[in-house]
C-alpha cells in the first residue's frame, strides 16, 4: 500500500509521508536523560501525539517507557479521586507488558476497586515500589492532559508526582515525567479556579523549560517532499515547493499536510490540474492554498472559538491585523499569553505577529465577514462584481476605479482616524466578493504596519501585488512608489498598484497610471 499525507490522528512512518523528527526526538531525550519533568505545551494539531509515540520508540532500547493517553480515561473519573485511581490503574495494566507480581497484585486491586484504600496517596507508594524494583529508569509519558485540566482530582495527581520528584534521589520515582496538552499548567489552574488567578504556585512548577521547536523548517519539509517524489516522479521543484509550503505555514505540523494532502489528492485530477505533475506545481500549490482557507477543519473551528472563549483575543488579533499597530510580545500580558498558547501568535524580534500566513488569511475572512449584511462596500461589489473579470481575468484598474467611487462618496468626509483604522478593512470587504470562490489573496508580513500593507492577490494562475498605504506627502509616496517597484521585481512583474489613503483637504481623487523605470503601476488616490 503506497504511502499518503496525513491529518487525521498521529502520523505512522510506515503509512504515511513524515517530517524526519529524528533530530527533535535527539533532543528531547537528551531532557530525559537528564532526568527532568517537563510538558509539551503547543497548540491544537501541532504533531504533539505524533511526537509522543515516536519518542516512546526511540526510548524504549534505555528506559521502560510507560506511555499513557488521558482521553482513554473517562471524564466522569477525574472528577472524583477513587474513581480515577481505578482508572488510571486499570490504563497501566493495559499498556505495560509486565510487572513485578506484587505491583501486579496491588494495581489489579486499585482496578477493580477491591482495594483496601483506593487513594492518590496509596497509588503512588506503589509506584514508588515499582521505580525501585525496576532494573531500568522509568519515563512516564502522559498525552492529552487536557482532558483532566478542570478539576482538582488532576491537580492533586501533579502535586503528587512534584513530591516525590522533589524526594528523590533519596526516594525512588519516575527518571523522567513528560506531558502534552495545550494548556500549561498555570492556565489549567486559572481555568479551575478563575476567582483565585493571583494563586500562580503551581503543582507543576518543577517542570523544566521545553523550548525544543516542533515547527518544520523549509529543509525538513523538502526532505518529505523527496520521498514523495522518488515514489511518484512528478518532476516538482522540490525546494521551490517546500519553501512556498513554509512561507504560508511557518512550519505548522497540521498545515504542512493539508498542503500536501490537497496538492495530492483534491488539487490533482480537476480540469486546470489534471495529473500530479501538474499538481505540484506553484499555480497548484495556490489552488491548494485556496482550497485550506475555505475549509471548515477541526483546527480552524478551534481556533475561531476560542474568541467567543476569550472575547479579549478579538481586539488583539483585530489591531495586529488592520491597524498594523505594532504590539510588543509580552509573556507576562495575560492576552498575549493565552493568543500564543492557542497558537495564533509567535515572538518575531519582540513583536506579536500572527502565527503564519494561512492562519492570517482565515481570521481576515471571518472579522470581515461578520460585516457582510451590513457593509455597503461589499453590497456594492457585489452587485458590480460582473464588471471586474474580463476575458477570465481580473480587471486591477477597474476595481480601484470603483473603490475609490464608492469609498469616497460614503465615506469621504471621515476623518483621519476613521480612515486609517477602517481602509484596509473596507478594500478586502470590497474584494471578497470579487475573488470569491475563485481567486485568493495574502498580505506580506514585511511590509505590514501602520502606514503601508502590501496585498497579494492570486486568480486563475495569475498574481496581482497592490500596496495599501497611508498618503505622508509626495516624498513618502515617491518612496513608496520605489519600494513597490523592488517589490514587483521579486515577483517578476511588471505592473503594480497603488491604493491610498490620503487625509489632505486639496487631494484629487482618482485613479491615475504613473511609470517608475521599467515599471507601470496603477495609483489610486481616496
Amino acid at each position: 500500500m503506497s504511502k499518503v499525507f496525513n491529518t487525521n490522528g498521529a502520523c505512522r512512518p510506515d503509512l504515511h509521508y513524515m517530517v524526519d523528527i529524528r533530530p527533535k526526538l535527539k533532543e528531547i531525550k537528551a531532557m530525559v536523560d537528564a532526568g527532568e519533568y517537563f510538558i509539551v505545551n503547543r497548540a491544537r494539531q501541532y504533531g504533539k501525539t505524533t511526537t509522543l509515540h515516536a519518542l516512546a520508540d526511540y526510548l524504549k532500547d534505555e528506559y521502560e517507557v510507560v506511555s499513557l493517553d488521558f482521553q482513554m480515561i473517562s471524564a466522569l473519573a477525574f472528577e472524583d479521586e477513587t474513581i480515577f485511581v481505578s482508572a488510571f490503574s486499570e490504563e497501566l495494566l493495559d499498556t505495560v507488558q509486565t510487572f513485578p507480581e506484587e505491583i501486579s497484585i496491588r494495581l489489579k486491586e486499585f482496578a477493580t476497586g477491591t482495594a483496601r484504600i483506593n487513594s492518590l496517596q496509596m497509588l503512588f507508594k506503589v509506584l514508588k515500589s515499582w521505580c525501585a524494583a525496576s532494573p531500568r529508569k522509568l519515563v512516564m509519558i502522559i498525552d492529552e492532559v487536557d482532558t483532566a485540566s478542570n478539576n482538582q482530582v488532576f491537580l492533586d495527581f501533579l502535586a503528587q508526582l512534584r513530591a516525590y520528584y522533589l524526594k528523590r534521589p533519596a526516594t525512588a520515582t519516575f527518571h523522567s515525567v513528560i506531558l502534552a496538552g495545550v494548556y500549561d499548567v498555570r492556565n489549567i489552574r486559572r481555568k479551575i479556579r478563575p476567582d483565585e488567578e493571583h494563586k500562580l504556585n503551581s503543582p507543576w512548577n518543577i517542570a523544566a523549560k521545553f523550548r525544543i521547536d516542533m515547527s518544520f523548517s523549509a529543509q525538513e519539509i523538502a526532505g518529505m517532499l523527496r520521498e514523495y517524489e522518488n515514489d511518484h516522479q512528478t518532476g516538482m521543484d522540490i525546494d521551490m515547493i517546500a519553501d512556498l509550503i513554509y512561507t504560508y505555514t511557518s512550519g505548522y505540523p497540521y498545515l504542512v499536510s493539508c498542503l500536501c494532502k490537497n496538492m495530492d489528492e483534491e488539487v490533482c485530477g480537476t480540469a486546470d490540474f489534471p495529473d500530479k505533475k501538474s499538481a505540484w506545481t506553484k499555480a497548484g500549490f495556490f489552488e491548494a492554498e485556496k482550497l485550506l482557507v475555505n475549509d471548515s477543519n477541526t483546527l480552524f473551528q478551534s481556533l475561531t472559538g476560542k474568541l467567543q472563549d476569550y472575547p479579549e483575543l478579538r481586539s488583539v488579533l483585530y489591531e495586529l491585523l488592520f491597524t498594523g499597530k505594532p504590539i510588543p510580545y509580552v509573556p507576562q500580558n495575560q492576552y498575549i499569553e493565552t493568543a500564543a498558547m492557542f497558537g495564533f501568535i509567535k515572538n518575531d524580534g519582540g513583536n506579536a505577529v500572527i502565527s503564519n500566513r494561512i492562519f492570517e488569511t482565515v481570521l481576515y475572512n471571518l472579522f470581515i465577514s461578520e460585516e457582510f449584511s451590513t457593509s455597503a462596500m461589499y453590497n456594492t461589489a457585489v452587485q458590480e462584481k460582473n464588471q471586474f473579470i474580463v476575458g477570465g481575468h481580473l480587471d486591477m484598474r477597474r476595481i480601484l476605479e470603483k473603490f475609490v467611487e464608492t469609498f469616497d462618496y460614503l465615506y469621504g468626509d471621515q476623518n483621519e482616524e476613521f480612515l486609517e483604522d477602517a481602509g484596509r478593512r473596507y478594500f478586502l470587504l470590497f474584494l471578497k466578493p470579487i475573488i470569491n470562490g475563485v481567486g485568493s489573496y495574502c498580505i506580506e508580513p514585511q511590509t505590514r504596519n501602520s502606514e503601508r500593507m502590501d496585498l497579494v492577490i492570486y486568480y486563475r494562475g495569475e498574481q496581482y501585488i497592490l500596496e495599501l498605504k497611508i498618503w505622508r506627502g509626495n516624498a513618502y509616496n515617491e518612496r513608496g512608489e520605489k519600494q513597490l517597484s523592488g517589490y514587483l521585481d521579486h515577483f517578476h512583474l511588471k505592473k503594480g498598484y497603488m491604493l491610498s489613503f490620503n487625509f489632505n483637504k486639496n487631494k484629487v481623487v482618482g485613479v491615475k497610471d504613473i511609470v517608475v523605470g521599467d515599471k507601470r503601476i496603477v495609483e489610486a488616490v481616496v
